[in-house]
């Protein structure tokens, strides 16, 4: 009997669909699509580490419109049986229940921990932690008051999403420090934050989104910091099958 390949887990992060506009992201919404096709057939599971959307807002009764294919495909990988795990972005930090509803698709606002063939991951989006990038630290607390997202829900739809979506592409405060270009190991935040964490409790493997930037950093003889690039430019993800964990480029 031919023996059935072995499961992988997935990772993909920052494909930041619909900017700069709609029609520019729409190529990259297509490939990242054929992606999840290639990858459903041997997939454990596929975790989602933000900034899908470069904009989301959730209205008890509207979501924004597009992205037809790219929730549709979700939908057909979740329905096939195989998990899907989203953790909010700075950019998707709205996200409220259309996932959970609508795909059956857990959504995390913050890092989470999970454990795989006895390596442990500490996993999410990675904004606002670590040192440094205070403006967007002290404007991700007024984006995430539930005062102000009720108040932004008076705003007709039409004129918040487009509101939105000008801030999102042009307000770098509302970005963070995201896509960057490299601090070298001993001065990017996210490597000084997952080194702090190894001092209380040991991780394996500390995956985030958010820099834009491909990079795995050895933080210790056992422990590796993993920042899975994006979707704009590197078009790279994360495989892990069991054993070891790579970055690949999807062509």
């Amino acid at each position: 009997m031919q023996k059935k390949p072995a499961k992988k887990i997935y990772f993909a992060s920052d494909q930041h669909l619909g900017a700069p506009t709609p029609q520019f992201s729409f190529p990259r919404e297509k490939k990242f699509v054929a992606w999840l096709d290639e990858v459903k057939g041997d997939a454990e599971a596929i975790f989602l580490l933000g900034d899908l959307f470069d904009f989301w807002f959730e209205y008890k009764t509207v979501v924004p419109k597009g992205f037809v294919r790219v929730l549709g495909k979700l939908a057909e990988i979740r329905d096939s049986g195989v998990p899907i795990y989203f953790f909010v972005g700075n950019h998707d930090l709205w996200m409220d229940d259309y996932f959970e509803t609508e795909l059956n698709i857990p959504v995390f606002h913050d890092l989470k921990e999970f454990e795989f063939n006895n390596k442990k991951f500490l996993i999410g989006h990675g904004d606002g932690k670590g040192p440094g990038d205070l403006g967007y630290k002290r404007m991700k607390k007024i984006f995430t008051n539930s005062f102000f997202k009720r108040l932004f829900r008076w705003i007709h739809p039409d004129l918040g999403v487009k509101f939105g979506q000008y801030l999102s592409v042009k307000n770098k405060l509302i970005s963070g420090e995201e896509d960057v270009k490299f601090l070298g190991a001993e001065n990017e935040w996210l490597v000084k934050y997952a080194q702090r964490r190894l001092e209380t409790q040991h991780f394996d493997f500390f995956v985030f989104g958010h820099r834009h930037l491909p990079l795995e950093i050895q933080i210790s003889k056992t422990s590796k910091y993993i920042n899975l690039g994006d979707w704009i430019g590197y078009f790279t993800y994360g495989v892990f099958d069991g054993e070891t964990f790579e970055l690949k480029k999807f062509q």
